[in-house]
């Protein structure tokens, strides 16, 4: 074993150390070397040096205008590429993790602190965890929730979801609100260059990629969980008439299932390619059209479906059943600058004039002036006048852009399923 060593001489003069006005020169001079050597292996490699008490920079978020932004790791390891989209809701980061509706995006928490109340197994919105990627400012080091059963960093670990902090989120914001979101590749991997990553991130596009696929259920299932106490808001118990529903699962969460079985309905839960006369022949009293990820113009299948069974049963379409709902009634959809993603959004109900702050979670959005005669725009998001809701009443039909479920965010629009129990209703005593 070899030594290397150091050393360096320090020279001092004892009449000038504590004297304020120093002289200029001094004879008396004193001399210290001081040596350090320090006993190296055979390869080279120091040994017996504590490790750092802090956790280094190990990844990067690199975008596909050329950015390059260095960060911390936690969760798990690899190289994953997404499209980055920033959230605005001040909680509810496992709601978040578990919508399948951000399948194939990095989220980009605004707000700086999250972690604090770790994850629990009463909050999640599906199955899994469809999201490409989380990217916070500043991860929690405890967590502190009655409720909590592990913290978030192992819950993204044991899920295979990368996780970033100590990354400049509102730098990013401002980035993707200027130049609109961006494909980003994250990775913990040395072995690849900033060049190849960039390469990456600029050869992978989601417009145009049916998501749906990847988030639905395989097979028909009957939603039989029990509704808690905290879900039966907003529910009188006069009406105890129940009504069958299909939802068509494209990506659905589990919060739209509970809110429609606390108003009684009785809910079959079918894949996104379920034909619509199996549906029709199920004979329900009306049909759900979920949320989804992704682009609507990539699933002209579920379009079709969708015309299938329009003038058949009332419908209610929530985010993507929403823009596939304008299509089939033969609108356009087209992609935002930066989508709409939190729970603090004001929305216009045109039809009572009162403002609702809404949960939302979408990139697409309906083009109302591709309408046909005879749909009704019935809300309108106030940050930037798009189209947030419709109304077919030829048709039975109704839809909103945004989640009046929530989960997480307020429950002003939770009155959307109360109308849609007033549609059945009046539809099957017509019939």
């Amino acid at each position: 074993m070899g030594v290397n060593a150091m050393g360096f001489s320090l020279r001092i003069s004892p009449s000038i150390c504590f004297t304020q006005n120093p002289p200029k020169s001094s004879s008396k001079l004193r001399f210290l070397t001081i040596r350090c050597s320090l006993p190296l292996p055979s390869d080279g490699a120091a040994t017996g040096l504590a490790e750092r008490p802090w956790k280094v920079a190990d990844a990067r978020l690199v975008l596909e205008d050329g950015s390059i932004w260095r960060a911390k790791s936690f969760g798990a390891s690899g190289t994953q590429v997404g499209e980055v989209v920033f959230n605005t809701s001040l909680t509810g980061y496992q709601e978040i993790l578990t919508d399948p509706s951000y399948a194939g995006q990095f989220v980009l928490m605004t707000n700086p602190h999250i972690g604090n109340t770790g994850v629990n197994f009463d909050d999640e919105e599906s199955r899994q965890c469809f999201l490409a990627g989380l990217v916070i400012r500043s991860l929690s080091i405890t967590t502190s929730n009655w409720r909590c059963v592990e913290t978030l960093g192992d819950y993204l670990a044991k899920r295979n979801i990368m996780g970033i902090y100590d990354v400049d989120t509102r730098a990013i914001t401002r980035r993707l609100r200027q130049d609109g979101s961006l494909i980003g590749v994250l990775s913990t991997e040395r072995s690849s260059c900033d060049e190849e990553l960039l390469e990456m991130s600029r050869s992978w596009d989601i417009v145009g990629i049916d998501l749906i696929s990847g988030v639905t259920c395989n097979a028909p299932y009957e939603w039989v969980d029990e509704t808690k106490s905290e879900w039966h808001f907003n529910f009188d118990g006069k009406d105890r008439e129940t009504y069958r529903v299909i939802a068509y699962d494209f990506g659905i969460k589990h919060n739209i299932l509970r809110r429609l079985a606390s108003y009684g309905c009785k809910i079959t839960v079918v894949p996104s390619t379920w034909p619509a006369e199996e549906t029709l022949k199920m004979k329900p009293d009306g049909v759900l059209f979920s949320n989804g990820p992704g682009d609507p113009s990539a699933v002209p299948y579920a379009v079709e479906t969708v015309k299938q069974i329009l003038g058949k049963v009332p419908v209610f379409g929530i985010c993507m059943g929403h823009q596939l709902l304008g299509q089939a009634l033969g609108g356009k959809t087209f992609k935002m600058k930066f989508g709409h993603h939190g729970g603090n959004h004001p929305v216009r109900n045109l039809r009572n004039d009162r403002v609702e702050i809404s949960a939302q979670n979408h990139n697409y959005a309906v083009d109302p002036a591709s309408l046909p005669d005879g749909v009704e725009v019935t809300h309108v998001n106030l940050n930037d006048g798009s189209c947030a809701g419709l109304a077919y009443p030829a048709l039975n039909i109704m839809s909103l852009q945004y989640h009046p479920e929530a989960s997480p965010g307020p429950h002003d629009s939770d009155r959307a399923f109360k109308e849609f129990i007033e549609l059945m209703k009046s539809t099957k005593r017509a019939a």
